[in-house]
């Protein structure tokens, strides 16, 4: 199927949108990638009803089956994985090297590391219970057992900063616990995921499956993904994208009782004190603040350091953004390509004039990187002066921006000024004092903490604090979030 042929997924068939197509923007060249369909109102809720359909049989298949479908699905990945890489990178503007390793690879093994989960035991045995003679019965010893149980319909709203890494962390753990899906992707870069629907229907189909397990509706309306949230089929939200965003699909879930998973958005607060190591730290902020142009909600966006390295750490940051060349996704060595659009390039830079209006002052960056004349480009930017008042330092601009604030006291400053935010998903600490640094990363008000490191441990839950987000997912974790909680209890 040809990406400008492009149907919606439901029921196990291919349909025709009743809404037309739409047309995907390469954002490092301004030209068509191939045309997305757009769905009705009518076809995201017949979409869910087949999901709703489908979950009496696929709960109940084996887990060793549910495995085998979802192991079945990553070799199908795997097998075409330099194609889908191509089109994840015309969609989204990825470098090379973030398509192929961090988007379609991840994707590959979430899918492999679902495989195994569906294995993982549900059931955890409880002490026994003495009860004394009562009103209720004669006494005696009950025995008890919690049971994790399939939610039921999952929609999975994803982000279009990872058409491959996001789904794929949401539907193979949702289908590893026995759920069925309705998937909304992203409407700047839906191609992939409906490339990653495929896969997952041969797979389905050489099981067996009956149809309706996964299926795949999007579209640019706001009433596609209203659609996908109301739909009295639907028994649990997963979303991830913008805090607001996501207030207004739990005000909608909160009305059902639907379930919900959100990772929103993210303001990191990267704390580096004066014992630190700056090269290890500039290294870290330098890549991580700018890795896919910045639209990553876990960036540390905000560096606060202490005043007696704040120089030294702003010359070697400034040095550092030196050596990252910004350009064409696809040209070697390319480390900053383009953002998702037009318009959220005006938004990047229309947050740098406005930290300049703030008083900040713009070290680096601040204009749009030349020769570049076609593509949606964003130069890194590095803002110093800056005060936590700023809303350059207090809202997440989702661009390779990064306000540094100094601080002259001690740990309980910086304590502070990192959790006088409303968000609270990934901050980091920098310090050759471990044990003050675990002291510090047990007081911040974050989901998770980096010591002295960006990197990821992804079997450890992952989730905010505060406007960033409810539940935690990743490893294990994801499995316990699209599952609902049942007790047995029995005379012993």
């Amino acid at each position: 199927m040809r990406a400008a042929d492009q149907r919606l997924f439901i029921g196990g068939e291919w349909v025709a949108p009743d809404g037309g197509h739409y047309e995907v923007i390469d954002p490092a060249t301004e030209e068509t990638v191939g045309l997305a369909p757009e769905a009705s109102r009518d076809q995201v809720h017949a979409a869910a009803a087949a999901a709703r359909e489908a979950f009496t049989s696929w709960s109940r298949t084996a887990p060793e089956e549910r495995a085998a479908v979802l192991s079945r699905a990553a070799d199908l990945m795997h097998r075409n994985a330099g194609r889908y890489a191509e089109l994840a990178q015309a969609e989204s503007g990825a470098t090379t090297a973030t398509a192929r390793g961090m988007q379609v690879a991840v994707a590959v093994a979430r899918f492999r590391r679902y495989a195994k989960g569906a294995l993982e035991p549900v059931e955890t045995p409880l002490p026994p219970q003495i009860n004394e003679a009562g009103p209720m019965g004669r006494g005696g010893v009950l025995g008890a057992l919690a049971v994790r149980q399939p939610v039921g319909v999952v929609t999975c709203i994803t982000s279009y900063n990872n058409p491959w890494a996001n789904p794929a962390g949401k539907v193979a753990p949702a289908l590893a616990m026995g759920n069925t899906v309705l998937v909304k992707p992203a409407p700047q870069d839906p191609l992939s995921v409906y490339r990653m629907a495929e896969a997952l229907d041969e797979a389905l189909t050489e099981a067996g499956i009956p149809p309706g397990v996964v299926n795949v509706v999007g579209g640019t309306a706001v009433a596609v993904g209203e659609a996908a949230v109301d739909a009295p089929d639907v028994d649990m939200v997963s979303f991830t994208g913008s805090t607001a965003v996501g207030q207004r699909i739990a005000e909608v879930c909160g009305r059902g009782m639907k379930r919900q998973l959100m990772e929103l958005g993210g303001k990191g607060a990267a704390i580096v004190f004066g014992d630190a190591d700056l090269d290890s730290a500039v290294a870290g902020i330098g890549t991580t603040y700018v890795f896919y142009s910045g639209q990553i909600c876990t960036a540390p966006t905000r560096a606060l350091v202490h005043r007696s390295v704040y120089d030294a750490f702003v010359a070697k940051l400034t040095a550092y953004l030196g050596f990252l060349k910004v350009g064409d996704p696809r040209a070697r060595g390319t480390v900053v390509g383009p953002v998702i659009s037009g318009a959220h390039r005006d938004r990047v830079e229309s947050y740098v004039e406005l930290g300049r209006k703030e008083g900040a002052t713009v070290v680096v960056g601040g204009e749009r990187p030349a020769p570049l004349d076609k593509g949606f480009y964003v130069a890194p930017t590095l803002l110093a002066d800056c005060t936590n008042d700023m809303r350059v330092v207090r809202e997440e601009i989702f661009g390779p921006v990064v306000a540094v604030v100094p601080f002259d006291g001690d740990e309980d400053e910086a304590v502070a000024l990192a959790n006088d935010s409303d968000y609270g998903l990934i901050d980091y600490v920098w310090s050759a004092d471990v044990a003050r640094a675990f002291r510090v990363a047990r007081r911040l008000r974050a989901g998770g903490v980096g010591i002295n490191t960006v990197g990821r441990n992804m079997e450890a839950p992952f989730g905010g604090f505060k406007r960033s987000g409810v539940g935690r997912d990743v490893g294990s974790y994801a499995l316990h979030a699209y599952s609902e909680l049942q007790s047995i209890v029995w005379p012993g």
